[in-house]
């Protein structure tokens, strides 16, 4: 079988693109063009690789298994010139980032800082999403990277890195929460609420708590913003529940106050940062993934010391 690296660019256009006019016009050819490589490359492997739909192209399941070398091959390529660019002592390449929002207020501006401090020349391109699009994206080889939170098990990632954070309920200051050092859900609830909708992780981590708590919540409003839930905490419409992450400025402003969620089991979000699995990694993809690995885990490290107890005890209020 011999399938030529126009073949193989052109497919990956038309993956991503769901139509031919558009892969075509995103390559800057006609559109015959495109469509007689894609027939000449499903003549090679003996099968069709798209199902023609009305609303575009589908992947068959051939185009599924064909789809997975193509990622290969080209993040390969990516990762030949950069290693020989590497030989050449130029540290140039490129990182494409699918991220979440919640680190976007210090987290991911450190890593980029640092990024950019040691290695000036690569360049770094980085999409703001929700973990599930996250992994979707780094599977299907639209991101190199995807940082994201309590991101299930998936065959088709490899974790580089985790770090835990504890979920805490987010008051301004004044607030009657906001002089403890931990606080239990029944106490919240004597408060109006800002409760996270399904897209963001906090909603699944706090279902168990809200299921079993029996009597009805005093709900104001629900986001799926984090940016929108901090404002909205800071003129006193409500409190919300997230880990300290996103929210350092805040915190170290005094605008808000976080106080760990009291529960049997402490209730942490898993901030991970993953690639697509069996990927070899180039330089510059190796070189974030470790600044990220420390920037996580100093955070971590931080967040456990301020968490410990502090003279043997801490003070606590529950609703009964």
């Amino acid at each position: 079988m011999h399938i030529h690296a126009r073949s193989i660019k052109y497919f990956d256009m038309i993956r991503r693109s769901g139509s031919i006019r558009e892969a075509a016009r995103r390559l800057h050819v006609a559109s015959s063009a495109v469509n007689r490589q894609l027939l000449q490359l499903e003549d090679e492997i003996g099968s069709p690789l798209f199902e023609r739909m009305s609303q575009g192209l589908r992947l068959t399941p051939a185009g599924e298994v064909f789809s997975r070398h193509v990622i290969t091959v080209l993040q390969d390529e990516v990762r030949l010139r950069s290693e020989l660019e590497m030989l050449r002592g130029v540290r140039r390449g490129s990182v494409s980032v699918a991220s979440v929002e919640g680190v976007n207020a210090d987290l991911m501006p450190n890593v980029l800082t640092r990024m950019h401090e040691r290695y000036p020349a690569v360049h770094i391109h980085l999409v703001t999403c929700g973990s599930a699009q996250a992994v979707k994206a780094v599977i299907h080889g639209d991101a190199d990277i995807g940082i994201g939170f309590s991101i299930d098990r998936d065959d088709g990632l490899h974790q580089c890195t985790m770090g835990r954070f504890r979920l805490g309920a987010i008051v301004p200051p004044g607030h009657p929460i906001s002089r403890l050092e931990r606080v239990d859900f029944p106490t919240c609830t004597a408060y109006p609420m800002i409760l996270p909708t399904p897209e963001l992780s906090m909603h699944g981590l706090l279902q168990p708590v809200i299921s079993h708590h029996k009597r009805p919540l005093n709900v104001v409003m629900e986001s799926s913003s984090i940016e929108l839930a901090k404002q909205l905490v800071e003129r006193g419409i409500g409190l919300f529940f997230q880990s300290r992450l996103g929210l350092e400025r805040e915190l170290q402003e005094a605008r808000l106050v976080h106080v760990p969620l009291d529960t049997p089991q402490p209730i942490h979000s898993e901030l991970g940062v993953y690639v697509r699995a069996g990927r070899t990694l180039p330089p510059a993809l190796d070189a974030f993934i470790h600044i990220a690995s420390e920037i996580i885990a100093q955070r971590e490290g931080d967040e456990g010391r301020m968490l410990s107890p502090r003279n043997g005890s801490s003070r606590k209020i529950s609703v009964r």
